[in-house]
């Protein structure tokens, strides 16, 4: 490999060392060795003077053995200097150096250097060249070469995740206490749209959000610009920060290098767009300013990160209604990457108004019972006929485990793992066999390296729809159904399907099922498909349960699916 290497360079110094002079030292008249001959014809190609340039035979012969040794060496470890003088004709020579002005700018003399492209780099070229051009012996210093040395890897302790903190906003409350509470009493809150007229829709009743406000959360001259997905996040994400215990001391303290926000939207700022589009009937000169980015589904996380000065990852992720798990999955690989020690992520969406309703109507989604809201979202159920809309946003504090340890904080539950996949088969309907949830929940499994038989409670997706329930409680079946452990709930039932907000409100939900040791009925499962077990399905009534493992699930159009996983923080697993 040496030799390979230091042959190039050796053919180039036996040229260069016999090539000062403006003319031959002893063989002007032609009678140059072969050896000569090469020189000449190798600098030629070169582009260097036309003029015959070969030193003395006595030069060049005393000259060979130390470039021979020195070719014959290792370049590892060596450190003298091999010197070269002139021709004493070299010196009296008016023409110009040999190799001319721009060596390094691709050319000598006039044409590209095409030979000098195969060689190898020389440590000190610069100083050989300028030895070259003022006439000076030339020398050049070869550095020796390092050893290569194996960097040893510290070996450290696998990163975890844990959650610290949960912000929720919904039609069952603002807090993750109350929201929760709401829950476990099988309250709906579902009800009649009242933030505009949809007397004229099929559908008018959806998990509407009343009763908010931003005081104390979001400065009043965003509030009244910003989206209402926007106020919820921002409202969400700081409840979250204040329910974790992230005092103005603890903020402080921070490294603002290493939090990140990580909350995407499946729809973003519909309203805001919306409202521009009916502004720009009248003129250009109408519209919000900011319509374009309040309509856009990062700027919340972008909004939240200014507010906070936090500079880590920030960004969004719009996967339909599997957004939030999307979103807290790829926030909690940051900090196992290292990347972050503390994540914001979830999910926040607000689209009950006029063209989100009636786009929704459009795809024959939605449930058309007006007259009984609280009982038009029922996953399971044979007389279902759709999901409601909801609105809202959940967030969840992660942070390493390390890190929420070294500052006190009080740890909810661990965050596993999970997975991505796609059904690559319908823009809305699931996969007719489900095989595309399977492989969801399978692949969740093995990346967090838990065992189906520890999984005993499902945060399901079941939105209420025909196609969808089914499908995941096969594929359901299909992993656990030998678990006779194994209980499975909706939280849509009670809140309706909040698109890309959904699986965060639901993770909210999942978490406090492990805190509290209750999980929350399924309401309006009164008549269950023939296919459905009752006794795995969570009836009307919360049931008390040692959660080991939970599972939610989340799947959005576009065949999009997700699975993630969390447990009970057990600290003689630390080690």
């Amino acid at each position: 490999m040496a030799m390979a290497m230091v042959a190039p360079l050796y053919t180039w110094l036996l040229a260069a060392a016999c090539s000062y002079g403006a003319s031959s030292c002893e063989n002007r008249s032609g009678s140059a060795s072969p050896m000569g001959r090469r020189a000449r014809r190798r600098l030629q190609r070169m582009g260097g003077a036309g003029s015959t340039l070969i030193c003395s035979k006595q030069s060049y012969t005393s000259m060979l053995p130390d470039v021979a040794s020195f070719c014959g060496s290792s370049l590892q470890g060596l450190s003298s200097c091999l010197s070269f003088e002139a021709c004493p004709e070299y010196y009296s020579s008016k023409q110009s150096p040999l190799f001319g002005e721009g060596i390094f700018g691709l050319g000598l003399g006039s044409r590209p250097v095409r030979a000098a492209r195969r060689q190898p780099k020389v440590a000190g070229a610069g100083n050989v060249l300028q030895s070259i051009r003022s006439g000076k012996a030339l020398a050049i210093a070869i550095q020796p070469v390092r050893e290569k040395t194996e960097k040893k890897k510290l070996i450290t302790k696998p990163r975890r995740v844990v959650v610290t903190g949960m912000g929720v906003v919904s039609s069952l409350g603002h807090d993750a206490d109350s929201f929760y509470s709401s829950l476990l009493a099988g309250r709906s809150g579902v009800s009649v749209i009242e933030s505009f007229d949809c007397s004229e829709f099929p559908t008018r009743i959806a998990g509407e959000i009343k009763g908010f406000s931003t005081d104390g959360w979001v400065a009043p001259k965003f509030s009244r610009r910003m989206d209402k997905f926007m106020l919820y996040l921002l409202t969400a994400g700081k409840k979250a920060l204040e329910d974790g215990g992230m005092s103005a001391d603890v903020m402080g303290d921070l490294d603002k290098s290493k939090c990140g926000i990580l909350i995407g939207s499946a729809l973003g700022g519909m309203k805001v767009f919306n409202d521009a589009i009916e502004a720009l009937r009248v003129s250009y000169r109408k519209m919000n300013p900011f319509c374009v980015p309040f309509a856009t589904t990062n700027m919340g996380s972008a909004m939240l990160a200014m507010d906070l000065g936090w500079m880590g990852p920030n960004y969004s992720i719009s996967t339909a209604c599997a957004t939030s798990n999307f979103c807290i999955l790829s926030a909690a690989n940051h900090i196992l990457r290292g990347e972050a020690d503390v994540m914001l992520s979830g999910g926040s969406d607000s689209a009950i108004i006029p063209i989100g309703l009636g786009g929704f109507i459009a795809c024959r989604s939605l449930s058309q019972r007006n007259n009984a809201p609280h009982k038009a979202s029922r996953p399971w159920d044979v007389d279902r006929d759709g999901f409601v809309m909801g609105e809202g946003a959940g967030v969840l504090l992660l942070e390493e485990l390390e890190h929420a340890k070294d500052r006190g904080a009080t740890i909810y539950a661990e965050f596993l793992g999970g997975s991505f996949t796609c059904d690559a088969y319908h823009m809305t309907e699931p996969h007719p066999e489900g095989a595309g949830i399977s492989l969801c929940i399978e692949n969740a499994l093995a990346q967090a390296g838990v065992r189906k038989e520890d999984v005993n409670y499902v945060n399901a997706h079941a939105t209420s729809t025909r196609a969808g329930d089914l499908q995941e409680y096969k594929a359901l079946m299909k992993v656990f159904g030998q678990n006779p452990e194994l209980k499975v709930n909706s939280t849509k039932s009670m809140i309706g399907h909040l698109l890309g907000a959904a699986g965060a409100v639901e993770a909210v939900a999942t978490v406090q099922a492990i805190r509290t040791g209750w999980i929350h009925p399924t309401i309006n499962v009164d008549n269950p498909e023939k296919e459905i077990d009752m006794n795995i399905i969570v009836g009307a009534q919360k049931e008390r349960l040692d959660i080991k493992v939970a599972l939610s699930n989340s799947f959005g159009f576009g065949g999009h699916n997700s699975s993630i996983l969390f447990s009970p923080y057990v600290e003689s697993n630390d080690n």
